[in-house]
């Protein structure tokens, strides 16, 4: 039997709540990046416009946004994004005399997580779901979106799962920070992560200087792509990724070492690139971040409208050894389309490999 996605029930629109509802009122922008007062704030949750005498949904979604009317849709744009002259949709509350309508009620409960998964729990069936909903997403041109922290690039069986995840075709993009580039680099140019041998886990003397001395290399060379193309590289996710020419967003903060050339140290760039990533996402697998899992989980869509019409969601998977990671991410999703699995992530990048590739 063939992997389905579960199902979205549209509201019926000829009840009387919407007969006798208001279509949307919308204020125009004056100044770029600045939205009229009295918008309306987005919600992760699938919400429908009155506009043009019919109920429109967004193609996408994003929490914490405003919507804006552009011809005849709908579309959700982040509020430094505004442009002048564009109208916002207005209203503080999501009710039908605003013309808003949130279907909470949308897809069936599978589709809903509990607020709380803790490590003791049974991750079976998760595993088995993911599996049989990456290989659809494979099978049907999804891009399978993953959120690294560094921490998963430390152990030496997790970078040749990752790699041979991508190269069997289940990674179209990648979101990470620039610590998660630097010690998988770090790996393949003299073995260590943070200075710790990534098999033994033995630290080496004056291993400190290690992904010090590989990001003064790499800022020498002027690129990664170049750096790799000098035969410094010897393996990795990151010399994967580049091979294969799949998209990567590196974002940094405050206290980076370096960082690497491609590292977005503009705060709106580095958000702009990774909503490029998010808004292609069919699935997303968050593994060891807080940071850009939770950034990933409010960016991403809850769902997505297909061609044919019919909307799906789009899953994200939180994976992390400590439960309050996990429940963040759900709580930054508003617990709809998300999946935490409380684990030790490299055994989870390993036990995914194995389900996937025989």
């Amino acid at each position: 039997m063939s992997f389905v996605l579960p199902k979205f029930t549209p509201p019926d629109f000829n009840s009387k709540i919407f007969q006798d509802s208001n279509e949307i009122k919308f204020g125009e922008v004056t100044k770029n990046g600045v939205a009229p007062s009295g918008f309306y704030l987005t919600s992760h949750m699938p919400t429908y416009y009155n506009y043009n005498n019919s109920w429109k949904i967004p193609k996408r979604n994003s929490q914490n946004c405003v919507a804006v009317v552009q011809g005849n849709e709908i579309v959700i744009k982040e509020l430094n994004d505004l442009i002048i002259g564009e109208r916002v949709v207005l209203g503080k509350e999501a009710i039908v005399e605003n013309g808003i309508y949130i279907h909470r009620e949308g897809f069936d409960q599978s589709v809903a997580s509990e607020p709380i998964r803790f490590v003791e729990s049974s991750f079976t069936g998760d595993y088995d779901y993911l599996i049989e909903l990456m290989r659809h997403e494979k099978e049907n041109g999804g891009h399978i979106l993953w959120v690294l922290g560094p921490s998963v690039v430390f152990d030496y069986y997790t970078r040749i799962g990752l790699s041979e995840l991508a190269e069997n075709g289940y990674v179209q993009g990648l979101l990470a920070g620039n610590a998660m580039a630097t010690h998988d680099l770090e790996a393949g140019y003299i073995d260590t992560a943070l200075g710790q041998n990534i098999y033994t886990q033995e630290s080496m003397p004056m291993g400190h200087y290690n992904h010090l001395d590989l990001l003064n290399e790499v800022r020498r060379s002027g690129s990664i792509r170049d750096f790799i193309k000098e035969g410094n590289v010897k393996d990795g996710f990151i010399k994967t990724i580049d091979k294969l020419d799949i998209p990567y967003v590196l974002v940094g903060s405050i206290r980076d070492d370096g960082p690497l050339p491609e590292v977005y140290t503009n705060i709106p760039q580095g958000l702009n690139a990774m909503k490029e990533q998010t808004d292609k996402a069919t699935l997303i697998i968050g593994l060891a971040t807080m940071l850009h899992s939770v950034s990933a989980a409010e960016l991403a869509s809850s769902y997505r409208v297909k061609e044919d019409g019919s909307i799906v969601p789009v899953f994200m998977y939180s994976v992390d050894v400590t439960e309050n990671v996990v429940n963040k991410v759900m709580a930054a999703r508003e617990y709809i389309a998300v999946k935490p699995v409380v684990t030790n992530v490299q055994d989870f990048v390993v036990n995914v490999q194995r389900g996937l590739i025989k």
